[in-house]
């Protein structure tokens, strides 16, 4: 940038965590980036909600509004960061200062995941950056190492953990103990997840992230309908018990393939992980993105997943990309898009881990076993373990001995007739209850 000198004046969307934390950032850092770049941010115009909410920002009252319009409208706003969320006016607004050739940076994972690859196109026709890196992972670049450093990859797989407060309660469950609910409550008072936290612990956040990084990682237009998604509500301490026994670490993972066709499979889900991989030994809110590709191997980008100031990071290093473009009246095209061509998670494989309650009599197991033989999934191991009530004793169930857990892991069965067999466990009189179903993730 040697010879570039230019003031790049910025509107900001928002002033909640991010925000406000972006705001600090553009201050405490604003005469370190102009001596590397030549370029001086200013923080010019602020969207708020009220005007009278107190804010740890240094910036003068004339500075906010309670309209975004007028940021987005404002002719000396020559940078626009969006961090308001959801879908309109976020969108609307997105598209206006694309039109009006200013650069967009956002951390909207919900509107990329739904329109992403419409505003990417307002953004090529614009000749300005539409810039994301924090809408997928918080703090953790891996948008642009998708997009710039690995574009010439042959990238085969995306999977990690990119939702922090799941990733905490089962890290408490895990290392304390604790069950579901005492975790999720642990989350909800340290502000990791929110009083409804339904889009963080059913997968549905994850989900979006996992949309955006299959069409960046895959060139091909995913949205969030396309991706299948379970969440952790269901995990419990038995599951968890199970799996460190065997080895394993229970993960909720987006997992973005390419198949040898061509298609891709995109899903979220809970996954036991081994222990020896580095996903298993992500803990607490950190988030992890591992990247398998043909000839650079593997690659994994950790660190915080959340929060205001490492989020804040991702939007600025954007903020700075977009303004240094700006001033060689260029911009970083993400290219076209190929109609996606998604694999069903029906027809996908895994090794599965099943846990059944059943009436402990004779001629259980093998009716159990027959079923997994008539849809030909194979076991690969089993364990039967006696259940007791609280007092000690063995419950008495009618025409039974009592009550048993039977405990499977299954060979690489075909989704669709695992789910056939569970179908029909179901149905079965001496199945008392189906309980947790996990893919398992790893060599067979």
């Amino acid at each position: 940038m040697a010879g570039v000198k230019r003031s790049v004046n910025i509107g900001v969307l928002g002033c909640g965590n991010v925000g406000a934390a972006l705001i600090n950032l553009v201050e405490d850092r604003a005469d370190d980036i102009e001596s590397r770049t030549g370029i001086r941010l200013e923080v010019t115009r602020v969207a708020v909600r009220s005007l009278s909410k107190e804010r740890d920002v240094a910036l003068p009252a004339k500075v906010f509004t309670t309209d975004a319009d007028e940021v987005v409208d404002d002719p000396e706003v020559d940078l626009v960061v969006e961090v308001i969320g959801g879908i309109e006016p976020a969108r609307e607004l997105i598209l206006r200062a694309l039109g009006d050739g200013k650069a967009v940076v956002t951390a909207n994972k919900e509107l990329l995941a739904n329109h992403g690859v419409e505003l990417f196109g307002a953004s090529d026709d614009a000749g300005v950056d539409l810039l994301f890196e924090a809408a997928v992972a918080g703090g953790i670049p891996i948008v642009r190492p998708l997009r710039e450093s690995l574009v010439g990859e042959d990238v085969s797989r995306v999977m990690g953990i990119v939702n922090g407060t799941t990733n905490y309660i089962l890290t408490k469950m895990t290392e304390e103990g604790w069950t579901y609910a005492e975790a999720l409550a642990e989350a909800q008072s340290l502000g990791y997840a929110e009083r409804d936290p339904t889009a963080d612990v059913e997968g549905f956040d994850a989900g979006a992230k996992a949309a955006i990084i299959a069409t960046i990682a895959f060139g091909q237009k995913v949205v969030a309908g396309d991706v299948s998604h379970e969440g952790i509500s269901s995990i419990t301490a038995t599951d968890i018990d199970f799996a460190r026994r065997l080895g394993y670490q229970i993960k909720l993972l987006a997992l973005c393939d390419r198949l040898e066709d061509g298609s891709i499979a995109v899903r979220v889900h809970p996954t036991m992980v081994p222990d020896h991989h580095p996903l298993a030994s992500v803990r607490d809110s950190f988030n992890a993105v591992f990247v398998e590709g043909d000839a650079v191997g593997d690659l994994m980008f950790f660190g915080r997943g959340a929060g205001g100031y490492p989020t804040a990071s991702a939007v600025l290093g954007d903020v700075v990309d977009a303004a240094a473009n700006l001033a060689k009246a260029t911009h970083g095209s993400l290219g076209s898009f190929a109609k996606a061509k998604v694999r069903p998670i029906d027809d996908l494989h895994y090794r599965y881990y099943l846990n059944l309650e059943v009436a402990d009599r004779p001629g259980v197991l093998a009716a159990v076993a027959g079923l997994f033989g008539k849809h030909g999934v194979s076991i690969r191991s089993m364990e039967q373990q006696s259940l007791e009530t609280s007092d000690g004793s063995t419950p008495v169930v009618a025409g039974s001995g009592g009550l048993a857990r039977l405990i499977f892991i299954t060979h690489d069965a075909k989704e669709a007739d695992v789910r056939a067999t569970l179908h029909e466990f179901r149905d079965l009189d001496a199945v008392l209850d189906v309980g947790s179903v996990l893919r398992v993730v790893g060599s067979d």
